[in-house]
């Protein structure tokens, strides 16, 4: 009995997580619908709301982000906003950190954690 009920819990603890940090994600991105327009929102031409339609303005302004930043002009852009944000003493030192976190997670080197080293 104690056993099926473990076995059970292995089962449904990690799948409603899953479900639970899903929502939590599209329902957070659902609010960058408020940057819109209240004309451009999917309750007025539509009549309801679509949950996930968030999800898609988000990664529409990421990838064009990405497609402007691409652009020698982009680049200057991006290089003299990183230099805006590390003259902000507490913006510093957060935005380093995760920058550097970042750049080590979608490196497209492929050798991210693949060391573990001690630095004194």
């Amino acid at each position: 009995m104690k056993k099926y009920f473990i076995t059970g819990l292995l089962i449904w603890i990690p799948l409603v997580i899953t479900i639970w940090v899903l929502k939590l994600v599209v329902d957070t991105l659902d609010q960058s619908l408020l940057l819109l327009p209240l004309a451009l929102r999917t309750e007025n031409w539509l009549g309801i709301h679509i949950p996930g339609m968030g999800v898609l303005l988000t990664l529409l302004i990421v990838f064009l982000t990405g497609a402007i930043t691409a652009n020698l002009i982009g680049q200057r852009l991006v290089h003299l906003w990183h230099e805006i944000l590390h003259r902000i003493p507490v913006v510093n030192s957060i935005y380093s950190s995760v920058k550097q976190v970042s750049d080590t997670l979608f490196s497209s080197s492929g050798e991210a954690f693949r060391k573990a080293l001690l630095v004194q």
